[in-house]
């Protein structure tokens, strides 16, 4: 598995391919989510992104042709919502995936059209499920 900053430029590489490719962008200001994610994804095919705030996540959108966005809920400046409201308009949008330490009966009311709710830290296989689903 490969990880890449949004300061990196490289080239698309789709989505989704016959090869099981799949592109996933991680937007944390939190290294450990980093490391997790890359820790469970480890030596699958799936490559991750990673971008520390919202402007370096709206930039990895443009670049790539990204699946699925696991999005700490806090980003800051801004929070999960900024970066659904720029995916809604999309064309072929990537699912949204929202993190939070408090994924609690509250975070769900308020998720508008995140694919799914997950707790930190990460449970190596609810990612997994939560991913392959979205």
């Amino acid at each position: 598995m490969r990880t890449v900053s949004a300061s990196e430029r490289t080239p698309t590489i789709f989505a989704t391919s016959p090869t099981g490719i799949l592109n996933i962008l991680s937007v944390s200001p939190l290294d450990a989510d980093h490391l997790s994610l890359k820790t469970i994804i480890g030596v699958s095919t799936w490559i991750l992104y990673k971008a520390r705030d919202l402007v370096s996540a709206l930039v990895l959108l443009q670049q790539h042709d990204i699946a699925v966005v696991l999005c700490e809920r806090y980003l800051w400046p801004g929070s999960y919502i900024d970066v659904l409201e720029y995916i809604y308009d999309q064309p072929n949008a990537p699912s949204l995936v929202v993190a939070s330490r408090l994924a609690d009966e509250r975070l769900w009311a308020l998720n508008l059209g995140a694919w799914d709710v997950l707790a930190k830290p990460f449970d190596r296989n609810e990612l997994l499920r939560s991913v392959k689903s979205a």
